[in-house]
């Protein structure tokens, strides 16, 4: 099968599943399973944050970035790059949560591409001077650190403590007496791995100060406009996340919604960059990621194999066991997925489907590969 690349969302091509070599039903068995799995989470979006979602510790949780109504379960899935599967509306704007981090990794690539970031080994203090990483247990923290979720960061950014999400738990539901919250003894950097929104927004803050532009316009121009997306996607800050910039007021970007704010994108936007990522940075003969950033960040960290540079990675089965363990994926809370596969040139975009219940939807996925 020739390798195809959507001109615009209007025009983009659809191949009948047995040419694709999927079975049909099939393939509407995985989207119905999604449907009958659909996320428990309050479609209000700002209730839902309100009546503490994330379990945050009383005085914390307010919600300080936008929010709106999340929409019905949807997604598609791609074969090389033509549309082979799609349910529900994939072309609404939505919230996507912590899929924002995976376009934050993307943003971090092309600083590194462009030399704004020499390598992501290096201290990130020596290129951001605002104070951030002057403390001891900050100053050796690396880019790398950062992105993947290692740096033990101190502080306190946008009203938020890191220590928020100290012992956060992804597999706990709010309310379930976890230990989230609970300030612990910090760790040297890079031998502690730990889910924490505060770190990762302070790393949008860092790569704001690298870029010295805000980062929506980077990804906009350098990955959005380039691979035909929508001109309707959004990413936010909070309302309290606006910094100065050589004397220009910008907003520092969250990497997910957390406290409202993040990205607002259709899972046809979606569907695009992961195609993008699956043909390893490259769009319709123009390369717009190196492939030095792909191998990177879908490399296993040293202290958690099933994740990379802010991607969720398969290569041990942990983020997906019926998936290949060629897969790899951007994730955010509700669920919200984005499931790359390269060796199989597979893309799939689900929307609002329990956690637990994606795995299943994965199994029903490649179950619908003729001679699987």
């Amino acid at each position: 099968m020739t390798q195809y690349f959507p001109a615009s969302s209007e025009s983009w091509e659809r191949i009948d599943p047995r040419d694709a070599g999927f079975d049909a039903d099939g393939l509407k068995a995985a989207s119905d399973f999604a449907i009958a799995n659909e996320s428990k989470m309050d479609r209000d979006i700002r209730r839902a944050l309100d009546n503490d979602l994330f379990g945050e510790p009383e005085g914390l949780r307010d919600v300080i970035g936008i929010t709106r109504p999340r929409a019905d379960p949807h997604g598609m899935i791609l074969k090389g790059g033509r549309i082979v599967h799609e349910w529900g509306d994939t072309t609404r704007p939505d919230i996507t949560f912590s899929i924002a981090k995976s376009y934050l990794s993307i943003c971090a690539g092309l600083a590194l591409d462009d030399g704004l970031i020499p390598s992501f080994d290096r201290p990130v203090a020596e290129l951001v001077d605002d104070g951030g990483f002057d403390d001891p247990q900050n100053k050796p923290i690396t880019w790398a650190q950062l992105l993947q979720q290692t740096s033990e960061w101190q502080g306190t950014l946008w009203s938020k403590p890191d220590w928020i999400d100290h012992n956060r738990d992804l597999d706990a539901q709010a309310g379930e007496g976890t230990l989230k919250g609970k300030t612990r003894d910090m760790q040297t950097p890079g031998t502690f791995w730990e889910y924490n929104d505060v770190r990762v927004n302070r790393l949008a803050l860092a790569l704001l100060r690298v870029w010295k532009r805000p980062l929506p316009e980077v990804i906009k121009e350098r990955v959005m406009d380039p691979i035909g997306a929508s001109s309707d996607w959004e990413w936010h800050g909070y309302e309290n996340s606006w910094v100065d910039i050589d004397g220009k007021k910008i907003q520092s970007v969250s990497g997910g919604s957390h406290w409202g704010g993040g990205m607002f994108i259709s899972s046809r936007d979606q569907a695009r960059t992961g195609l993008l990522m699956a043909r390893g940075g490259a769009w319709n003969g123009k390369k717009l990621i190196s492939d030095n950033y792909i191998g990177q960040a879908t490399t296993p960290c040293p202290i958690n194999a099933d994740y990379g540079y802010l991607w969720w990675l398969n290569g041990a089965g942990g983020s997906a066991p019926s998936a290949p363990h060629t897969s790899y994926f951007a994730k955010g809370k509700g669920s919200n997925v984005i499931w790359v596969d390269p060796e199989l040139d597979m893309v799939a975009v689900v929307r609002w489907i329990e956690r637990d219940a994606f795995d299943g939807f994965c199994g029903a996925v490649m179950k619908a590969v003729r001679g699987s």
